[in-house]
Order: structure tokens, then C-alpha cells, then sequence
């Protein structure tokens, strides 16, 4: 199992992450994207993948795939590819439509298979215990009841976004923003288990059973209602 689940960064913030892919990946195979958290009327998905091209330059594969529903993702071989990018948006309506499809099961045999997956933003909540710990950010617009992810680091969930640094906010601003988050994340550690909460520059890099969080930002742990906080500083990472 190898995933990186990434805080929602962008060009700039994503490179530790990309360089890291680009060290594990079978350079042989191409990689597949998955832009279908996204609403495409909003975000038409091969605008999304001329982002995601953009993003991938320093990783070295013969090609790029994208699945443009979730049809087309469940019909898949995805031992086709080196690696499944699966990117931001809504994170409800991408369970249920991975769910729905049968897609999720596909990608968790997958990783169960040791391939790799590139979570971002909705696409780390995914892979998490329960998707209702993005419940502060994301409207479950679909009404999704089953809100199980791949649960790949054994009962903790992810939240991304944590600290955007880059915000346009003001101070006051992102300091509410930061409290509303917080008091959510703490009241879901009460009923649902622990939380990573980590900032849009840092990645949760998990190998197997070793997991390390790479980045420059200092990232959060919940606990049964209390918050810990971590520093990377310059670290680049560190094991946990």
C-alpha cells in the first residue's frame, strides 16, 4: 500500500509530492486521473486536466489517462496504470459516485494490491475512515448516507486545508475560519476517532505500514477532543 494524500496544494505546493511519485512510480505505465469530485458545468474536466498536466511535468510516464465519470473509472483495468491521481472538489458527491459505480471497490483492491494513489484534497478524505470529517467545508449535497472511505490509515480520518497560508482572508478572517474547523474536528473525534488535519503545503506519505508526513508546515493531531500540534519547519518530513 502507498499512498500520498495531499492537503489541497497548489502548483507550487504540490512539487514535494510530484517528486516523491516520481521516485516510486513505475515509469513504465501511465498514470490516471480522476477529476470526478468535480462538478463539470463548474469545472469542465479537460480544464481540469490541462491543470493536472501542468502539475505532473517532473514525473515521468509515458502518458496521462483520465476517467470522465465514474462509469468510465469503474470500466477500467487499473493495473494499467502506475498510479491513480484522484484530485479536489466535492467529497461526498466522489464517494457516492465511486460507491454507486463500483469504482470504490475496484481502487481498494488496488491498493490492497500495493498500487499507488494520489489523493488531493477530497481525493485524501477519501481515503480516510469517514468522509464526515470534511462535513465543516463540504455540503453533502447528494445525500450520501454511507460515508465509509478506504480507511487506509486504520480508523484515522484527513482533513485538508487546515491552514491555507496562501488565503486572500483576512487576519480575523481565517483565524474564524481556523476556530470553525477546529471546534468541528474536535466534536467528530468524540463519536468518530482520531483526525490528521494538515495544511494545503503537507502530504501524508504512507508505505505499507510506515506513514511520514512531508512537508514544510506544521500539522494536527485530534485525539478524543484535544489537539496536538506538530512541526515540520524545514524538516522536509517526519515519521509518526
Amino acid at each position: 500500500m502507498r499512498l500520498l494524500l495531499n492537503g489541497g496544494g497548489s502548483t507550487e505546493q504540490l512539487t514535494p509530492t510530484m517528486n516523491k511519485l516520481n521516485e516510486i512510480i513505475d515509469h513504465n505505465k501511465p498514470i490516471l486521473y480522476v477529476p470526478l469530485a468535480m462538478d463539470e458545468v463548474e469545472h469542465p474536466y479537460d480544464s481540469c486536466y490541462e491543470w493536472f498536466s501542468k502539475q505532473i511535468t517532473n514525473v515521468v510516464v509515458p502518458s496521462l489517462d483520465m476517467a470522465k465519470s465514474f462509469e468510465d473509472l469503474a470500466s477500467k483495468n487499473l493495473n494499467e496504470y502506475s498510479a491513480i491521481f484522484i484530485g479536489g472538489g466535492n467529497t461526498y458527491k466522489l464517494l457516492k459516485g465511486l460507491k454507486e459505480s463500483g469504482a470504490f471497490d475496484k481502487i481498494q483492491e488496488y491498493i490492497q494490491n500495493n498500487g499507488i494513489v494520489v489523493g488531493c484534497s477530497a481525493g485524501a478524505v477519501v481515503c480516510g475512515k469517514d468522509i464526515d470529517i470534511i462535513a465543516s467545508m463540504d455540503p453533502n449535497d447528494v445525500k450520501l448516507t454511507d460515508t465509509k472511505g478506504f480507511d487506509v490509515l486504520s480508523g484515522i480520518s484527513v482533513f485538508p486545508h487546515y491552514i491555507n497560508l496562501k488565503s486572500k482572508l483576512t487576519d480575523e478572517e481565517n483565524q474564524a475560519r481556523i476556530d470553525k474547523f477546529t471546534n468541528s474536528i474536535i466534536e467528530f473525534t468524540l463519536k468518530n476517532g482520531d483526525v490528521y488535519a494538515i495544511p494545503e503545503e503537507d502530504t501524508i506519505y504512507i508505505n505499507g505500514t510506515d506513514v511520514e508526513i512531508i512537508g514544510t508546515r506544521n500539522y494536527f493531531y485530534f485525539k478524543e477532543g484535544v489537539k496536538q500540534e506538530f512541526e515540520l519547519g524545514n524538516s522536509y518530513s517526519r515519521k509518526i
